[in-house]
């Protein structure tokens, strides 16, 4: 577009000063109209355009007003547009002209203009325009006409095989994305053969030509057997193709949707097939074409032997989908068919002899039907839409198409019209909305209804100052169903059970199908959980009855999960997702029950969740760090090791102590990720102390349920094989006493195990639990650690100190060595020398420090010289 096609669009208040609400109300209904509006200028410039415009077009508001948008169209119909509103402009009439718009990169679309001049008290012109595609119209009209010729050929007796093609053709012309072919049943009605199929690879036809029907045999197949329509969406994925996967997947077929060819009594003569290359769900419209098209190709099959001739024009005439009236060049009518008939509940005794005019209705002006004889006189033919009155006064809208028929002088002998009810075209968007909000199986509310629904009982819930109760229902068995007696059968429990619970709910309740054999019930004006009960039964009861389908019983019953709002105060999505949990927790449970979602539990859930997800996060960010705190021989003054403390170096929390995290993890899988950090940690430590000339054992902590994984030994032995520098004995691993061993018999193996790896054990806080001899008797441990509480409190409790000297007693007598943490004083160092006990570790010593401090702190360290002589 260039420069001279774009203006300054003027402002909407050179035509409307302040708006009143009047202008509100029209501006609202301006956007809110399906039919693309627009306003143009002297110099056919855009200057005002709806929301349905900017859409057929595809373009912003912005992108149009000021603009002709020529370049969105092709320059031979810019030509003929802009001589139309020329046309208008110059001599103010009112035009309705039918043009062909091709969007760029779009398909194109058939299109209906009313175009009229607009005089302001300025005496300045507009153009207004309304637009109404009839592509589906035109589409329709193709079809009649399209069905007309195969109707003739069918007439004239041509080859069946000739006239199925022609069949295939029409569809396959107007549909370049759909592959077709019809299958006849053979002369033994169990084997369906080619009728014709030209534009399938010729391999596939040989593959199926002959192919015994039944429910299973592809979509053809099971159709010719069940006499009932298949609609496959993908072929690769479906059950009745699996035996023919691998030739659909050669054929690139995608989608299969089968019409059994019936004969007018019923019987089934073949199936008519439309194909995809890619998955592909059928519309409506699909589905009527489908029919229509298998209907035809009844007609060609039911007159196929040449005797039958005469009455297979007969039939045509009868059986044809579109409504056919025949009348003589003095319009009485002479002729209809059945389908005219039905559509206008008139029979041919009741209106033969008379004028066409009996159908009129209201909807038209006289004027409008002299258009049309107006357009039949100079034409001889007429197409467009009609608003007719049946005979029981409804008025419905046809789309007719009227000849005349002339003999060899060129004299009309005949009319003949040919008309469609387009009742579903009109109804569309009120389909359109209903396939929105409801179950297509079980015309239940869907989701996007039932969270506009509950969402509307949430607030009703505040005003009324009551409660709502959302139930999240699963089918127990429903697969089995499904596997043994196929989809078919499946579809129809849902939709017996479907009734039966939506029976069981009270008035003002709601029952939604969310997909597959789930369901979601609302139960509204509650007091309390306990009003739910009954009503819960009633939906289990439902649920589980036996149902009948044909000649089989079964038996399913439900898993049902709910929650109380506002006790559970959360939005709709929300209870719904709190309902599905505790719906799992009653299948867990048994099945064929309810259970209330736990908040507290959720809670603590979702707290753990959270935890875990903290946990891994500084796992990945190195957020954790380990310190140390020395262990000295308080006889000898030797720094005989260094216990590692992990330290989390949180980002906004600064450094959080290990009681603080991990016993939020223990028992779950991500305290294994832990443990083993800080053993490789305190692996890599050794190794760079080793590099400064500083020996020095680690001990690190290990938890019960680390130290009991089944792969603990293989584990550790990974991690020492990535520091081959290290002597496997300068590290030591501390289980708690009070850890709970479950098998102290296979712990004991494992420590063993780990002891053949050079790794020795010491058990921490030793005296605090309830197996401390147990321990002492099965565990290998060389080390035992009495635990600070005892030590801090010797000097000042009897008991304390009488626990420390038998906790030295017991590892004297069974051979082990013995260290005491929490040693703060030199008069707490002085006791334990005096009761046996030499090493020790605590604040007295050394607080836990970062280990780049520990080197220095072992050159500097001495013990007290009261330690030195009190043995």
């Amino acid at each position: 577009m260039t420069s001279k096609d774009t203006i300054n669009a003027p402002p909407l208040s050179q035509f409307f000063e302040k708006p009143t609400e009047i202008e509100k109300y029209f501006s609202a209904a301006f956007n809110i109209s399906k039919d693309p509006i627009f306003v143009k200028d002297e110099h056919y410039r855009l200057l005002l355009v709806n929301d349905a415009f900017c859409k057929i077009l595809g373009v912003t508001r912005q992108e149009a007003l000021g603009r002709t948008l020529a370049q969105r169209v092709t320059p031979e119909q810019q030509a003929r547009f802009l001589s139309t509103d020329k046309k208008v402009l110059q001599t103010g009439e009112e035009i309705l002209c039918e043009e062909t718009l091709t969007i760029t990169g779009s398909k194109e679309k058939t299109i209906l203009t009313n175009k009229k001049r607009f005089t302001d008290s300025q005496g300045k012109h507009f153009l207004v325009g309304i637009i109404h595609d009839i592509s589906y119209r035109k589409q329709i009209e193709s079809r009649v006409k399209s069905s007309g010729h195969v109707l003739e050929l069918i007439s004239s007796g041509k080859p069946l095989n000739e006239i199925l093609q022609a069949i295939v053709r029409v569809v396959e012309q107007e549909n370049p994305d759909m592959l077709c072919s019809v299958l006849l049943l053979d002369d033994s009605q169990k084997h369906l053969v080619i009728g014709t199929a030209s534009s399938l690879p010729a391999f596939y036809n040989e593959a199926i030509n002959g192919i015994e029907i039944g429910i299973g045999v592809g979509s053809c197949g099971t159709a010719a057997y069940t006499n009932k329509r298949v609609i496959v969406n993908d072929v690769l994925n479906h059950p009745y193709w699996q035996p023919y996967k691998e030739l659909a997947a050669e054929a690139e077929l995608g989608a299969c949707w089968s019409e059994p060819i019936r004969s007018t009594s019923g019987k089934v003569l073949g199936t008519f097939a439309i194909y995809h290359h890619k998955a592909h769900q059928p519309t409506p419209a699909d589905l009527e074409l489908i029919e229509q098209t298998a209907s035809l190709a009844s007609i060609a099959i039911e007159k196929k032997h040449a005797e039958e001739k005469l009455e297979r024009a007969a039939s045509v005439f009868t059986h044809a989908q579109e409504g056919i009236m025949i009348t003589d060049a003095n319009l009485k009518i002479i002729e209809i068919n059945d389908t005219f008939s039905k559509m206008s509940g008139y029979s041919l005794e009741e209106v033969r002899g008379k004028s066409p005019n009996i159908f009129r209705s209201e909807r038209h002006s006289d004027e409008f039907y002299l258009e049309i004889w107006d357009a039949m006189s100079k034409q001889g033919y007429w197409r467009g839409e009609v608003w007719s009155k049946r005979k029981n006064g409804v008025i419905y809208p046809e789309l007719v198409t009227i000849n005349a028929v002339k003999n060899t002088a060129g004299k009309v002998q005949h009319y003949v019209s040919l008309s469609t009810d387009i009742t579903p075209m009109k109804e569309y968007q009120g389909q359109l909305e209903r396939i929105a909000h409801y179950d297509a199986l079980t015309n239940l509310p869907n989701r996007v209804l039932l969270a506009d629904r509950l969402n509307q009982a949430t607030i009703q819930c505040e005003r009324r100052k009551k409660s709502l109760a959302v139930a999240f229902m699963d089918l127990d068995g429903f697969k089995a169903v499904n596997d043994t007696y196929g989809h078919n059968v499946g579809d129809d429990l849902l939709i017996a059970l479907s009734q039966r619970m939506k029976e069981a709910l009270r008035e003002g309740d709601t029952l939604a199908r969310i997909g597959g054999d789930e369901f979601i019930a609302v139960m509204v004006d509650l007091e309390k959980f306990e009003d739910t009960k009954h009503v819960l039964n009633r939906l289990l009861k439902a649920a589980s009855d036996p149902v009948s389908i044909g000649n089989a019983s079964m038996q399913v019953s439900a898993s049902i999960g709910v929650t109380l709002y506002p006790h559970d105060n959360v939005d709709a999505d929300q209870l719904m997702r709190h309902a599905d949990q505790a719906m799992y927790i009653a299948k867990q449970a048994g099945k064929n029950r309810y259970h209330q979602f736990d908040i507290a539990h959720d809670i603590a859930l979702n707290s753990q969740r959270e935890n875990i997800e903290n946990i891994y996060t500084a796992i990945e960010n190195n957020e954790f760090v380990l310190h140390y705190q020395p262990k000295i021989n308080m006889l000898s003054g030797e720094t005989v090791g260094v216990e590692a403390l992990i330290r989390w170096q949180h980002k906004t929390n600064g450094l959080i102590p290990p009681l603080k995290f991990l016993p939020l993890i223990e028992g779950l899988g991500v305290s294994l990720k832990v443990g083993e950090w800080v053993i490789s940690t305190a692996l890599l430590q050794i190794e760079s102390w080793q590099k400064l000339g500083l020996d020095i054992p680690v001990s690190v902590n290990i938890s019960a349920y680390q130290l009991q994984q089944a792969n603990f030994t293989a584990r550790l032995s990974t991690l020492l094989a990535a520091h081959p520098a290290v002597n496997p004995n300068r590290l030591e691993l501390e289980i708690l006493e009070t850890s709970a061993l479950h098998d102290t018999d296979i712990v004991s193996n494992t420590m063993n195990d780990c002891r053949d790896l050079g790794v020795r054990f010491a058990i921490d806080d030793f005296g605090t639990g309830y197996s401390s001899l147990t321990y002492l008797k099965r565990l290998p441990a060389y080390l035992i650690k009495i635990d600070q509480s005892f030590v801090r409190d010797m000097l000042e409790d009897n008991d304390d100190l009488a626990i420390v000297q038998g906790v030295i007693s017991l590892a004297t007598t069974f051979q082990r060595k013995v260290i005491a943490e929490g040693v703060e004083t030199i008069a707490h160092g002085k006791a334990l020398l005096q009761l046996g006990c030499e090493l020790a570790q605590g604040y007295g010593i050394a607080k836990p420090m970062v280990a780049s401090k520990i080197p220095d702190w072992v050159k500097k360290w001495e013990n007290d010289k009261a330690w030195k002589f009190d043995v």
